[in-house]
């Protein structure tokens, strides 16, 4: 850190904001201002408390609130590091895997559950099935560069995907594998709260802030092939549209 950094960084008693708090805010917004980059290695607690003059419980307090707004993740013996973020633009119809291989970075998932079922109420309205069509349905935690980003929950009919064991990494890989891939799609961006269940998954506090994301993907033929909704830690997407005006 320069001595700017370590200035913007000092916390004062004559803000009523706890200590630990204006530090986190001082590091979020390097990270958000682009002066800390992503994989960047953050100084240890030691050197925030040696820096800055703050207490050890502080300085882990505050690293513990950018793990939770999902700004930094920490490695076991290597350090805590500025997170990935992953932009999307609006534009263009990709998957989650496809966006982190144009950037380098290693997408994973930590599956929930995969199982075939006869579709639900919700599942026939969302993919226009009849209720003797059988679903199948992903679950799974998504990462990049091990750092959890959502949870997925995909369903699709299974002339499309009659054994959902088989996708390991990307659904639209398969499709594109399998002749049918989406060629179109219409996505929804929300806010919602955390459920226990989601904050527990995702590493947050419950009722935190999350993006909600539906997207309903299109065969060639304009079947439905997919619905998938997501539930998305905000800090680490962002998402980019290019606006033209008509006049």
């Amino acid at each position: 850190m320069n001595a700017d950094d370590i200035a913007s960084l000092t916390p004062t008693d004559t803000d009523p904001t706890p200590l630990y708090m204006q530090v986190a805010m001082g590091v979020r917004r390097l990270i958000e201002g682009k002066r800390w980059t992503e994989q960047q290695a953050l100084p240890s607690e030691r050197q925030f408390v040696d820096l800055l003059g703050i207490s050890r419980v502080t300085a882990r307090s505050a690293l513990a609130q950018l793990e939770e707004w999902g700004l930094v993740l920490r490695k076991q013996g290597s350090g805590t590091f500025v997170a990935t973020r992953l932009e999307q633009p609006l534009s263009r119809l990709s998957s989650f895997s496809e966006e982190l291989r144009l950037r380098g970075i290693a997408s994973g998932s930590t599956w929930l559950s995969r199982d075939v079922a006869h579709a639900n109420p919700d599942e026939m309205l969302a993919l226009n099935i009849g209720s003797s069509t059988q679903v199948a349905r992903l679950k799974r935690l998504r990462t990049a560069d091990g750092a959890t980003m959502s949870i997925e929950y995909s369903r699709l009919p299974v002339r499309y995907l009659a054994q959902p064991q088989k996708i390991e990494v990307s659904l639209y890989q398969y499709l594109d594998d399998a002749g049918t891939p989406v060629v179109r799609a219409l996505q929804r961006i929300s806010a919602v709260n955390a459920t226990i269940e989601q904050a527990e998954l995702l590493g947050v506090q419950s009722g935190a802030a999350l993006l909600f994301i539906t997207r309903k993907g299109f065969a060639a033929d304009d079947s439905v092939i997919e619905y998938t909704h997501s539930h998305c830690i905000p800090a680490v997407y962002e998402f980019i549209a290019e606006l033209q005006r008509t006049v």
